[in-house]
């Protein structure tokens, strides 16, 4: 029996988990048996690692090889273990010494030709694996610029298997070419980045990044947003369309100081999971700013899908800004659920296949444009009719904690929201009742809107 170990991580979330990738050989029919919790993409590595051993010149070991995963209760997802698992069959196959192998971590997609392709969420997982104490770190080569920002730990940047076992045997290491297709993109960050939730490309060229400076005018919105940025204050924009509302939400970002290097690992390794670190930028230092489209659903906010859940758009505007452009087109579900990150700064998100949490400490700015304004019970606002700033309620505030706002064009038609602490109360029955609940949106008039409650049979 020959048997040979090596190390990889498993991602949950967006800490690490490390694992071991267990080899064994044995006498029998040529077979390829992987244990270990693993889903589709990772049961598929066993052609992937087999046909890249081939093209990287070295012989299948033609016997019974059973690759363990431990510990097994751990779900594992993704083709980063790829090059761990070739490592750990050919040292058990004694190509390679077992200890040269036993205490370094693995983290790789192997293409069929043998060279090693980069995987998200490489900063966690060196992360978790300096924590456990390992000190050598193989990587992609695409990749070993991001594994590097870790102290402490020794990285090794690897183009192909055929580098790696020159490397690992003192033998003299090939000179591999890089990507072949020369002039187009590189196909090996094709599942490196993937679309974002209106996450702002995270450019390092300053120079194109909005700045306040842009903005003509708007003395009081200015100091408003400067305001919210030195003392973290969430933001209300509400005013007419063409008022400069998204102009100036989008330049907050860059009142916020610069990220501290403890708060850019933490939006470094989010980005990463996520799928959204650009490659030639290794470490993400200035605040994100994340604008979801007002029909992205719950999960896609705070944080889900399907087995493990994966970082939403209240992870990704981490230590930055949240801006939610039309709030009330937003779902009441959506909104409802901004109050666990508001108030603690992380969500706990609980699935069947096991629970995690996310950081999610953001500036949430909401934008309203409002055409006809009439007498709109609102908490908070922002009059930018041009410009404003965020108003409490003064003595002239009702019994219910709200003001009465009105503005100009009035025509009779109620196009507000009304906001309160905990629950809004709003006086919408005919009898002049008060119905509670959450959020409410008048949209067409308050008649109208107590005439459909009425019909539903609702109290």
């Amino acid at each position: 029996m020959a048997f040979a170990r090596t190390c990889s991580v498993a991602l949950v979330g967006v800490d690490g988990v490390v694992v071991e990738v267990q080899a064994d050989l044995e006498p029998g029919l040529a077979a390829f048996s992987l244990v270990g919790l693993a889903d589709k993409a990772l049961l598929e590595a066993r052609d992937r690692v087999r046909a890249a051993v081939s093209n990287s010149g070295e012989k299948w070991p033609l016997r019974k090889l059973t690759v363990g995963l431990t510990p097994a209760s751990v779900p594992k997802s993704g083709s980063g273990y790829d090059l761990a698992v070739a490592c750990a069959v050919l040292a058990a196959a004694e190509r390679l010494d077992p200890a040269s192998i036993d205490g370094m971590l693995i983290i790789g997609e192997l293409g069929l030709d043998g060279r090693v392709r980069p995987v998200r969420g490489v900063l966690p997982a060196v992360l978790a694996a300096a924590d456990a104490g390992y000190r050598q770190i193989v990587v992609a080569e695409q990749t070993a610029a991001e594994a590097k920002l870790v102290p402490g730990v020794s990285v090794l940047g690897v183009r192909s298997l055929r580098q790696l076992i020159a490397i690992l045997t003192n033998a003299p290491v090939p000179d591999e070419p890089p990507d072949p297709s020369t002039g187009r993109p590189d196909s090996s960050f094709a599942g490196l980045l993937l679309p974002g939730l209106g996450v702002r490309d995270l450019t390092s060229d300053q120079a194109v990044r909005p700045d306040l400076a842009d903005v003509a005018g708007q003395d009081e919105a200015r100091q408003a947003l400067e305001i919210a940025a030195a003392g973290g204050h969430h933001l209300y924009l509400k005013g007419p369309p063409g008022a400069g509302k998204t102009m100036l939400a989008e330049r907050l970002p860059a009142l916020l100081p610069p990220l501290t290097p403890s708060e850019a690992l933490e939006v470094t390794a989010i980005h990463s999971v996520a799928g959204l670190l650009p490659p030639d930028r290794p470490l993400i230092d200035t605040p994100p700013y994340c604008a979801p489209h007002h029909s992205t659903t719950m999960p896609a906010i705070v944080g889900g899908g399907t087995g493990l859940p994966r970082p939403g758009a209240v992870s990704l505007a981490h230590r930055g800004v949240l801006f939610l452009d039309e709030a009330p087109e937003f779902p009441v579900r959506v909104l409802d659920a901004l109050r666990q990150p508001l108030e603690s700064g992380e969500v706990m998100i609980a699935r069947a296949a096991g629970s995690m949490r996310l950081p999610a400490r953001f500036l949430l700015c909401i934008r309203y444009a409002v055409v006809n304004m009439s007498r709109a019970r609102v908490r908070h606002y922002v009059d930018l009719g041009m410009a404003g700033v965020l108003h409490s309620p003064g003595p002239g505030a009702s019994a219910h904690g709200v003001l009465c706002v009105h503005g100009p064009g009035c025509a009779g038609r109620v196009a507000g929201r009304s906001w309160c602490s905990g629950r809004a109360t709003v006086p919408d029955q005919p009898d002049g009742r008060v119905r509670h609940r959450s959020e409410q949106v008048l949209r067409h008039g308050a008649e109208r809107e107590s005439v459909e409650h009425a019909g539903r049979g609702r109290p």
